[in-house]
């Protein structure tokens, strides 16, 4: 009678501590997304910025220019539930204005061009990097948070459960690749 209630007990045991390692890792998974979400925030700016700054420069023709300002500019000042198709939009504009390498070119000879394209080029590199980490981690928090177990003892707690961040993150060709001059 006594080694059953031993075996009771350390059966018990083994699942609390299975339950408790499962939360922690649900918890660590659940900061991973807050972090990686900063990061792609920090990145989604920093490419709004940059963008707008190259179309106020004086260095694109005044159509591109308007494209790209309006483009970043709605981008910076969306909502939450339209970050999205705003950040998309911005991406478009970019293939739009710099699709061609002669585009690229003329920004580069231009005064401050070369720095102003390298440094949109740098950003419009990291957002597909950062939003490719949110949304790995957001997939590992839903994959754990299906399981039976976290479901029947609510190891999520009240936590929202994870959504991906989806956009059109193609880089311009033309931005991407450095043309020599």
């Amino acid at each position: 009678m006594t080694s059953t209630f031993i075996w009771i007990a350390v059966a018990v045991l083994a699942i609390g501590l299975y339950l408790s390692w499962t939360a922690g890792r649900l918890d660590r998974l659940h900061a991973r997304i807050d972090a990686a979400r900063a990061a792609l925030d920090a990145q989604l700016l920093r490419r709004a910025s940059v963008a707008q700054e190259v179309a106020t420069s004086g260095i694109l023709d005044p159509a591109a220019s308007i494209v790209l300002y309006e483009a970043a500019h709605a981008a910076r000042q969306a909502e939450e539930e339209q970050r999205e198709v705003a950040e998309s939009d911005l991406s478009q504009a970019l293939r739009a204005v710099f699709g061609e390498p002669a585009q690229v070119r003329e920004v580069r000879r231009a005064p401050g061009g070369e720095e102003a394209a390298d440094e949109l080029a740098a950003a419009v590199r990291r957002v597909p990097m950062a939003r490719r980490f949110h949304n790995d981690a957001v997939r590992a928090a839903r994959a754990l948070r299906r399981h039976r177990a976290v479901r029947w003892f609510r190891l999520a707690g009240h936590a929202p459960f994870p959504s991906s961040f989806e956009m059109d993150d193609e880089p311009p060709v033309a931005l991407a690749d450095r043309p020599t001059t």
